[in-house]
């Protein structure tokens, strides 16, 4: 087996140098992008082994860029790196095509344990969620109403709650403002919320965007 290539996606630049520093004795580093939109694009051009990623990314989050990029290359492994301890999150993770799940704060080593168990095939979770995460998988089909959403109205609710105008998510999304502005009505009415404050709550709340600061 040849070194893996390994493609970093995080929107803190000093973890990405880490994170290359760390890995690159035993991989083909191709390529670090620090938001979601950019690692689908990376990854379609760069054609990775593993790609490394945050949950918590601006333009696109990590699952709704998993998502997107398995449906392309399904032999992609993604390896979940993140702070959020949610073992709801990370089922959902592995219902986007996770191969691994582990926490920032895990030891450095385990990353590259990961990596390893992901070549071979197998998936690998973190222990510190372990226990949690298997009555979360069990219970995976009573999901919230974040499921209600299509894929495009919540990339649509991902920008609209990073501040971005309907003008801006039109351009990003190449969607006329008209029909942005029709998927955020939508969700509003789906979702029984009246305001755009509430929308942003919901956004936060499941994991569509991360808190502020974050």
């Amino acid at each position: 087996m040849g070194r893996p290539r390994v493609l970093l996606a995080d929107d803190h630049t000093l973890l990405l140098g880490a994170f290359e520093k760390l890995l690159s004795p035993e991989c083909d580093i191709v390529g670090q992008v620090s938001d979601g939109r950019a690692l689908v694009a990376a990854a379609e051009e760069l054609n990775p082994d593993i790609i490394v990623l945050d949950i918590s990314m601006p333009l696109l989050n990590g699952l709704e860029a998993g998502r997107q990029i398995k449906q392309r290359a399904r032999d992609v492994r993604l390896v979940f790196l993140t702070m959020n301890e949610d073992t709801d999150l990370a089922a959902e993770a592995f219902r986007s095509g996770a191969s691994a799940y582990l926490l920032k704060r895990s030891a450095t080593s385990e990353l590259l344990t990961a990596i390893h168990e992901v070549m071979r095939g197998h998936s690998y979770i973190t222990p510190l969620i372990t226990e949690g995460l298997v009555g979360a998988l069990m219970h995976g089909e009573e999901r919230g109403p974040g499921q209600e959403l299509t894929p495009r109205q919540r990339e649509v609710l991902q920008l609209l709650a990073e501040g971005r105008s309907m003008k801006e998510v039109a351009g990003l999304l190449n969607l006329s403002t008209r029909t942005v502005a029709f998927h955020k009505y939508r969700m509003m009415e789906q979702l029984k919320v009246k305001s755009n404050a509430e929308l942003v709550q919901y956004a936060v709340k499941h994991h569509i965007v991360g808190p502020a600061g974050d």
